[in-house]
């Protein structure tokens, strides 16, 4: 559906929505034109209903708003005394309809202040269960999502077995484009190995802006380009499938829009420089290998080859009456040549000039194959070529397909959308994506130019690996996909990190319920004990060692994130800095180190209360202005205040047993 389609579908909605509720608006002390504004409708039928304002984004977000509309049609029905289970089921079952009803035919009453909370256990599990799933549709379409590595392409940089967690917001997050979807799940609903979503009605393509570009050599998710084909020798033939439902695929990227792309003997150029690859990812090609003499067994054979971390199967070549690994580093052929039991290793690489027919293509004016390609124009938005016959199997499908114009030839001559052309502007990014196992994978050599709008995130962190024989590589979990040098798992800390939450969280429970009677006490003179300053030196102290171990574990995982810029740094710990103290006094009546130390940041004339956080930032910005010179003060008044505290109009108390 365009643009124009939606506005009027969306319209539509507006008038029934108006025609079946406005009695119902003016019963819960409302005018009934607020019916019939769009989005302001929906503004005031959740102070209608006694649920918060921002569930009306929820309403307009694809895939989530599935959910939220039989929500809202039996919220609607239980704002109006009709709670029943009979109700609420009519209430779906009609899709709303039954506020229709309610509308024209039954003299309801606004419950204006009805309970919100589920009268029964399974409506409190059904509203925990919506709640969560609603959460993570947001996190999975918009922010997050897992993704896990099904082949070799990227071996030895990824590892199949890796379960990664992809970002959306570094590319710019995707509105859905299929409107009615399962949550959660791709193109098919597991175990049912049905389609998940329905093509029609379906959204224009439309993102919000990322933070970065793709960067020549960033690993990326993206959609296949190509799954709409029923054989890609033959790309005329096609079946619809939408964008944001075609299989999953992760390369790297090795050419951006607007470079002249070429691979000589196996290796990418990028106008006319050889394309350096970072130190973590290993190209890997295919060989033939040969041992000397009969090994005792094939277990023998792949113990040489798992000792050079060849991994990834074994073929045999029966015309050169040789072994064929299908792929390993440079690195491992060279110490393995060494071995005293192998006597050759020999690369297998295809001929310049020698035509392979699946590779793209697939023209026979191309005599290219998957070690001597191009040279090759990428694509960039706004950019203008000429068209020829010759260079027009290169960029037809752009054309036809991913820009959506009607192609033809004639002879010579070409035209698009009934014009004859010799030129085309692209109206979008295209990248080439390739994958590192170069004699092993299935890329941009054969089916093309990766369109931006198939983009889907960048792979940034590795929570989970298992090998071939599902046995865990604890090396790998919770270890970042970019930055240089060897990856460092980071689950040691994850676990430390945890339990020391766990146990801190399980303290302040104890404290808090400890100090329950003196938080809602109100002190008078004689009650107040004042810190002295041997206690806020203490305390003082403690939160120091906090802010300086919470900087430099900052610092640290910072180091795993090759995108994370000084500057961004620099911000994340002065904020650290800046909120941990007004945060906490605000919150907590003080710091870790008040809590540890027993004494307790109160308003001067109600002690029983917190400062307000305005103040706390306040109080501590005069705190670290003058450091250790305002505590020297509070010897020199009654009430042991230091400068900071006359400025916040604070006290600082010893906490009773």
């Amino acid at each position: 559906m365009t643009i124009s389609q939606w506005l009027i579908f969306f319209l539509i909605v507006q008038v029934i929505h108006g025609f079946g509720t406005w009695k119902l608006y003016v019963k819960a002390d409302r005018k009934a034109w607020e019916a019939f504004i769009p989005v302001y409708n929906a503004v005031v039928l959740m102070k209608i209903i006694n649920r918060p304002w921002w569930w009306t984004f929820l309403i307009f977000v694809p895939v989530v708003n599935l959910i939220m509309f039989p929500v809202i049609w039996v919220e609607t029905a239980r704002s109006f005394g009709k709670n029943t289970a009979t109700d609420t089921l009519l209430a779906v079952v009609t899709l709303g309809f039954y506020n229709y009803y309610l509308n024209y035919f039954v003299d309801v009453a606004h419950v204006k202040d009805r309970s919100l909370h589920p009268k029964s256990a399974l409506g409190d599990w059904v509203s925990s269960i919506l709640f969560a799933i609603v959460a993570a549709t947001i996190v999975h379409t918009y922010f997050i999502q897992p993704f896990t590595i099904p082949t070799s392409s990227l071996e030895k940089t990824l590892l199949v077995g890796d379960f990664l967690f992809v970002s959306k917001m570094h590319y710019g997050p995707r509105i859905p484009m299929t409107t009615v979807a399962a949550p959660m799940v791709h193109d098919t609903i597991p175990f049912a190995k049905i389609k998940s979503y329905l093509s029609y009605p379906e959204l224009p393509y439309m993102r919000i802006p990322g933070f970065q570009k793709i960067k020549q050599n960033d690993i990326v998710v993206f959609n296949w380009p190509v799954d709409t084909m029923l054989d890609m020798r033959h790309t005329d033939k096609f079946y619809y499938k939408p964008i944001d439902k075609k299989t999953n695929y992760v390369k790297r990227c090795v050419g951006l829009p607007g470079d002249s792309l070429s691979i000589k003997d196996g290796y990418v150029y990028i106008n006319g420089k050889k394309n350096e690859l970072p130190d973590r990812s290993k190209i890997q090609f295919s060989y033939n290998i040969k041992f000397k003499g009969q090994l005792s067994s094939m277990n023998q054979v792949y113990d040489i080859l798992d000792r050079y971390d060849m991994t990834d199967g074994l073929g045999y070549d029966e015309k050169n009456e040789a072994y064929i690994i299908p792929a390993a580093t440079e690195e491992a052929v060279t110490k393995a040549k060494n071995h005293p039991n192998i006597e050759s290793i020999t690369i297998i690489k295809d001929s310049l000039g020698r035509r392979d027919a699946g590779i793209f293509p697939m023209d026979a004016g191309y005599n290219w194959n998957n070690d001597y390609f191009g040279p090759m124009y990428i694509p960039e938005e706004g950019k203008t070529i000429n068209l020829t016959v010759e260079n027009l199997p290169l960029y037809k499908r752009i054309i036809s397909t991913y820009e959506g114009h009607e192609l033809s030839v004639n002879g010579n001559q070409i035209s698009i959308d009934g014009k004859v052309t010799n030129s085309y502007t692209f109206k979008q990014n295209y990248y080439w994506m390739m994958g590192d196992n170069r004699h092993n994978s299935q890329d941009s050599r054969v089916w093309g130019f990766v369109p931006f709008d198939h983009v889907v995130g960048k792979p940034v962190f590795i929570w989970m690996s298992w090998d071939a024989n599902k046995k865990p590589r604890w090396d790998r979990f919770f270890t970042t996909v970019g930055g240089s040098g060897k990856p460092s798992s980071l689950f040691i800390p994850f676990l430390i990190l945890l339990i020391v939450y766990v146990g801190f969280n399980q303290w302040m429970k104890k404290y808090k319920a400890k100090n329950k009677a003196f938080n809602n006490t109100t002190l008078i003179d004689s009650d107040k004990e004042y810190a002295s300053i041997s206690d806020r030196i203490k305390a003082a102290v403690i939160d120091s060692i906090i802010i300086i171990i919470a900087m430099y574990s900052i610092s640290e995982i910072f180091t795993h994130f090759e995108s994370v810029t000084n500057v961004v740094k620099i911000i994340v710990s002065i904020l650290i800095f800046l909120l941990y103290d007004p945060l906490f006094t605000s919150f907590n009546g003080g710091t870790i180190g008040h809590t540890i130390a027993k004494i307790s940041v109160r308003k001067d004339n109600e002690a029983d209360k917190y400062i307000s956080l305005p103040l706390a930032i306040l109080r501590f910005i005069f705190k670290a202005l003058l450091g250790w010179l305002s505590l020297l003060t509070i010897s020199g008044n009654e009430n042991k205040k230091a400068i900071h505290d006359l400025i916040a109009k604070s006290i600082v108390i010893r906490k009773k047993d």
